[in-house]
């Protein structure tokens, strides 16, 4: 709680940050992460008058994780982890190498999570907070000036988590990785003909990465699933196509809460993860499905807005990445429920179930959060 003592001062104080909480972002914040919590309910009750609750009991914990977790990004001043950005990115690399080892957990056939009881940690998720600060850090640092060497510099940092987490193998996270790494870059002053040439590099990777030992069948056949969804004989086809029929489902209003068939039912697979989106488009139908990408959109542009008002380039790239983490995973996540887009396991952000990835969205919100806070300071 707030003493009176510092209630008082900021008050008094007109830079106080007190004063300057966005109320949008913590609005669209909270609206999203209790549809989340319903959406994950919907997916995982189960049919039949013996509901589940253990999914609802447990995504509430990680979002009231997760809010302690904004509250301490936000409350802590943000220009103190320019200081501590190397040390946060040396944890999680560590976690990374850790999780391959014997220690960690193979999951769906990647080895990507850490056994904690009945819950699990995933480090991947918390490597894309501390590639955003030390990436921030560096950018902020060469100030606009780029050569051969910092460009090096910048994707070695970059690379050695993405080598980590390909060894697991997740492409997803991979990816999620090189939208903040090139966004981060290109706003951090990269010239063109080197965003080209990492471009194409990208694309020679990604296709390089379909064609070697490192991806099982079965996740090679989920990732190039949509681009021939005639094919019978990929199991991942199914998946789409019953997802698909989940949104078609949902028409203009919905079936209503908890009654949508595919989603009752349990035929969409991994629905309180990867298609999330489903349960959300099935149950509110077009309407409810836009207003959560309009949501969406909102605190995607309050992000931007608080990027451009920052009070230094450090803030700036800390919400740029922030926002390259919630609009790629956004757009890959329901593009992959509507069959327009590989399917790489990439959460939804505040609506998919999951611990490490609810509480690193959370955090990243409270960085930016901070970052607004403390632009007249």
């Amino acid at each position: 709680s707030i003493s009176p003592r510092a209630s008082k001062l900021s008050r008094r104080d007109p830079t106080a940050p007190l004063r300057h909480i966005d109320p949008v972002l913590i609005g669209c914040t909270v609206v999203l992460s209790i549809l989340g919590v319903i959406a994950v309910y919907s997916a995982t009750r189960g049919p039949g008058p013996d509901f589940s609750k253990s999914n609802l009991y447990k995504q509430s914990i990680f979002m009231i994780i997760g809010a302690a977790a904004m509250i301490l990004c936000s409350v802590v001043d943000y220009r103190k982890l320019h200081d501590w950005a190397w040390a946060f990115y040396g944890i999680t690399t560590a976690l990374l190498v850790l999780v391959v080892s014997p220690l960690g957990s193979e999951v769906n056939g990647a080895q990507s999570w850490f056994s904690l009881g009945p819950f699990q940690m995933q480090p991947a998720e918390f490597s894309k907070l501390s590639l955003i600060g030390v990436l921030a850090f560096l950018l902020s640092e060469f100030r606009g000036n780029i050569d051969i060497r910092r460009l090096i510099a910048l994707l070695a940092t970059a690379a050695l988590p993405m080598a980590l987490i390909m060894l697991q193998p997740d492409l997803g996270e991979t990816l999620i990785l090189v939208a903040i790494t090139m966004t981060i870059m290109l706003v951090g002053g990269l010239p063109t003909k080197y965003i080209a040439v990492l471009t194409i590099v990208g694309l020679i990777g990604v296709v390089g990465a379909l064609n070697s030992p490192l991806l099982a069948d079965y996740q090679r056949n989920r990732l190039t699933a949509f681009v021939n969804p005639s094919d019978t004989s990929n199991a991942s086809v199914y998946n789409i196509e019953q997802s698909q029929q989940a949104i078609a489902n949902g028409g203009i209003t919905g079936q209503g809460l908890f009654d949508g068939p595919q989603t009752k039912l349990g035929f969409v697979p991994e629905q309180e993860t990867d298609f999330i989106f489903t349960a959300v488009a099935e149950q509110f139908g077009f309407i409810g499905a836009s207003t959560m990408l309009l949501l969406y959109g909102l605190l995607c542009y309050r992000i931007w807005r608080i990027a451009q008002v920052a009070k230094d380039t450090f803030g700036t790239y800390l919400c740029v990445g922030v926002l390259a983490m919630f609009a790629f995973a956004a757009f890959e996540n329901v593009g992959m429920a509507m069959g327009i887009m590989p399917v790489t396991g990439i959460p939804l952000l505040l609506i998919s179930a999951g611990g490490s990835a609810t509480i690193t969205a959370l955090a990243g919100l409270g960085l930016v959060l901070n970052v607004y806070m403390r632009r007249f300071q």
